[in-house]
């Protein structure tokens, strides 16, 4: 199984920490966000990632390097100018096009800063079962931005903003607001849709597609821990709730 670890950001929210190294390589409890993210997707049955890098792109290199690449196939995408998600995304496509046995075979995406419990082996499954295009890790939080579902968990809009009018893509009756968690699962079939060029961001891509009758479903991750590591304060959080036991590292 094949991932993308999308790690190419500045880091900017989690300045001085970034100012000499890349978010990746950051340390939570002792641990680079990268290893913790390589980690968790090695333990779920993946064998090849492709990681993209810009900030200190050298220094990523350099580290997996170091660690014999975890024991799995690990290519890099540089990124001379940041793509954003979809377009980082867009550029990787060489790699999850390869000659591969089995062309269907899901994707993870997975951002660099976050953490979460989420059980990606069953995540995985889902799409197979729904045949969805992509499928979102989402849960009912507090969130400035918002992604609408109907209730049978497929994308139909997005919220911007708390006080903002929601953007509606596909007829609604029955709306869920939900928070996306930085994990999806995508088919390679995905990669002859993506007429967007430049940067630009996947969550547009979807709301695009899902207008035009593809599936974006919702994986419900309510029941796992999460937490956004993309701040200093968020990641000492982090670190109490792996001290305390509330998540477990791989």
């Amino acid at each position: 199984m094949k991932a993308m670890v999308l790690a190419a950001g500045l880091g900017t929210r989690l300045r001085p920490l970034t100012d000499d190294r890349p978010k990746a390589l950051v340390t939570v409890a002792g641990r680079t966000m990268l290893e913790i993210t390589l980690e968790r997707l090695r333990a779920a049955g993946v064998t090849e990632v492709i990681v993209n890098a810009h900030h200190f792109a050298g220094q990523v290199e350099q580290y997996l390097k170091s660690r014999k690449d975890f024991g799995m196939r690990i290519e890099i995408s540089r990124e001379a100018e940041l793509l954003d998600t979809g377009g980082g995304i867009k550029k990787a496509a060489w790699f999850f096009l390869e000659d591969v046995p089995d062309r269907d075979a899901p994707i993870i995406v997975h951002n660099v800063d976050v953490i979460s419990s989420i059980d990606l082996a069953r995540m995985v499954r889902a799409p197979v079962e729904s045949g969805a295009l992509a499928t979102l890790a989402v849960a009912e939080r507090e969130s400035s931005r918002q992604l609408i579902f109907d209730k049978d968990g497929v994308l139909c809009g997005r919220r911007a903003g708390r006080d903002a009018e929601p953007e509606i893509v596909r007829p609604v009756e029955q709306m869920q607001l939900l928070a996306f968690s930085g994990i999806h699962v995508i088919s390679p079939r995905i990669f002859g849709l993506l007429r967007e060029t430049g940067a630009f961001s996947i969550i547009d891509t979807y709301l695009r597609l899902a207008a035009d009758g593809e599936k974006i479903a919702a994986f419900r991750a309510d029941e796992y821990y999460w937490r956004d590591l993309g701040k200093p304060e968020s990641i000492a959080a982090a670190e109490r709730d792996i001290a305390s036991g509330t998540v477990a590292l791989s």
